[in-house]
């Protein structure tokens, strides 16, 4: 069965930086594309940053934009989320998902596997 492994999340004051991890193993169809997603208490799960396994093309919520940056580790099977700047808002549980699919516009519901999450809390 496929597992997907969030770790780094943390408590951080407004302004600071956190860097998350999400290694992936026993995934048995071919991925072609990594996300992280966050969900607020009382909110519906959001996209955050999307990035392709085999290529370069990345995508980012608005939300985010010039903050956060995703990237990978293919010999790892690792997918990474180095967030900077961060605000009371950016505070959520933070997933990671995979995807066959090879588009990184692709939303939630075309996501099939996902990690169990790690929280974020940013302080003001």
């Amino acid at each position: 069965q496929a597992q997907l492994v969030e770790s780094g999340g943390g408590w951080v004051q407004a302004g600071g930086s956190l860097s998350l991890s999400c290694a992936a193993s026993g995934l048995t169809f071919s991925v072609n594309t990594m996300g992280w997603f966050r969900q607020a208490p009382g909110k519906e799960r959001e996209f955050v940053a999307a990035i392709s396994w085999y290529g370069s093309s990345t995508y980012y919520a608005d939300s985010v934009k010039g903050r956060f940056t995703i990237s990978r580790d293919n010999a790892k099977n690792t997918v990474y989320l180095q967030m900077n700047s961060l605000k009371p808002e950016d505070t959520a549980v933070y997933y990671c998902a995979a995807r066959a699919g090879r588009s990184v516009l692709a939303g939630i519901r075309e996501y099939s596997y996902w990690g169990q999450g790690t929280q974020v809390t940013v302080s003001s």
